[in-house]
């Protein structure tokens, strides 16, 4: 569909043409030195003291659940308002998801209370999603995580860019994994990254992403080794060059369209709550700095969520839903142990719908929406 404002947008230059011509011209796809240097750059940009770029975020949240020792029997707290990526990540281990439930209407990410519920002796770790790239309570969650030693992955593939306290979300935990998909706001269309500052987890990322081996093929090109040992059971979760050199550019943009995408947010909100004030705003006065990844509202209780996404349709305005919750689809329902009692998470579900936001939107397009959501909502 033809849509007069999509969702998502991405705009690729003549930086990242030039990029991708240089990597293609120089005859070597596979990773290689352009991923080294934007792992440089991306440490750089974090503060991270290791980072390791990888085909997707999927893979770097098995990577670090496999790195942290979980496995068969254990079990990991995860949100259920979320990609399922975050819960299979943990499954792929042969552990089990364990599902709590999110703070407020207003905060939609993962409860420490909820997480305090659903703890079990099996539990081995916590896996946070900052969703849109809006900061978990991390310094009251690290906290308890320590006190009962628990593990911590930061699911982060909405927040690069995103800060608390000067500290880049990721950073916090003893993992973070950020996603480089298509719509997110640093793109190569697939990728992902994996930071640490654990030096041991490090090194059990370096042999997992890339078959347990103890030199890669570039390595040999450049006649550092000349062969290799397998020392564990490893995966083929590499990046390109090519994505690589898309994100080193893309990296350079991050802080300029981060930017652009807050102001976007920030006159949603100012003409949302003026001509459409029915429509709900989650993060209001939240903590840290958010990457602003996507633009949630909550419709009013019972308003009907097909029509009013079907009204802007008819708009050509494209929305989208964040998310249909882990727990209610049918591969997880199946395997359940028990009931879900999630009834902040069904609650707000059943409402949210996301708008539009992208850097190269504009504010008229802005106020297009805006009116199209008050027209749809009858305002």
């Amino acid at each position: 569909m033809n849509w007069i404002v999509p969702l998502a947008d991405v705009k690729f230059g003549v930086e990242e043409q030039e990029a991708v011509r240089a990597v293609l011209e120089s005859g070597w796809l596979t990773m290689g030195e352009v991923t080294a240097q934007f792992e440089m750059d991306f440490k750089a940009y974090t503060g991270a003291r290791h980072a390791f770029a990888v085909s997707n975020a999927t893979v770097g949240l098995h990577m670090a659940c496999l790195a942290l020792g979980i496995g068969t029997g254990d079990e990991v707290i995860v949100p259920s308002l979320t990609f399922v990526a975050t819960a299979n990540a943990v499954r792929y281990t042969g552990a089990q998801p364990i599902f709590a439930d999110i703070t407020s209407e207003n905060d939609l990410t993962i409860s420490l209370d909820a997480i305090k519920q659903a703890i079990t002796p099996r539990t081995k770790a916590l896996m946070l999603m900052h969703y849109a790239g809006y900061a978990c309570d991390m310094p009251a969650i690290l906290q308890w995580a320590q006190e009962q030693g628990l593990m911590v992955i930061e699911d982060a593939a909405h927040a690069v860019g995103s800060f608390l306290q000067e500290k880049h979300l990721g950073t916090w935990g003893n993992a973070g994994v950020f996603s480089f998909f298509s719509n997110k706001n640093l793109s190569t269309g697939e990728g992902g990254m994996v930071v640490t500052d654990d030096d041991a987890l490090a090194a059990q990322f370096k042999l997992l992403r890339s078959h347990g081996m103890t030199s890669l093929t570039w390595d040999r090109h450049q006649g550092h080794a000349w062969s290799y040992d397998v020392v564990t059971t490893g995966y083929n979760y590499r990046i390109d060059e090519i994505r690589s050199a898309l994100g080193r550019v893309q990296l350079e943009k991050l802080d300029g369209n981060n930017a652009r995408r807050s102001a976007l947010s920030a006159r949603y909100r100012e003409l949302l709550a003026e001509l459409c004030p029915a429509l709900g705003l989650p993060f209001e006065g939240h903590r840290g700095i958010s990457a602003h990844h996507i633009m949630p509202v909550l419709l009013p209780r019972g308003a009907q969520r097909v029509r009013f996404m079907e009204r802007l349709k008819e708009q050509g305005i494209q929305t989208s839903i964040h998310y249909p919750p882990v727990h209610t689809f049918s591969a997880y329902r199946q395997t359940a142990t028990g009931a879900f009692n999630l009834p902040i998470t069904d609650e707000v579900a059943a409402r949210e719908v996301t708008l539009p936001l992208y850097p190269t939107m504009t504010e008229d397009q802005v106020q297009l929406v805006t009116l199209a959501a008050a027209r749809a909502l009858e305002c």
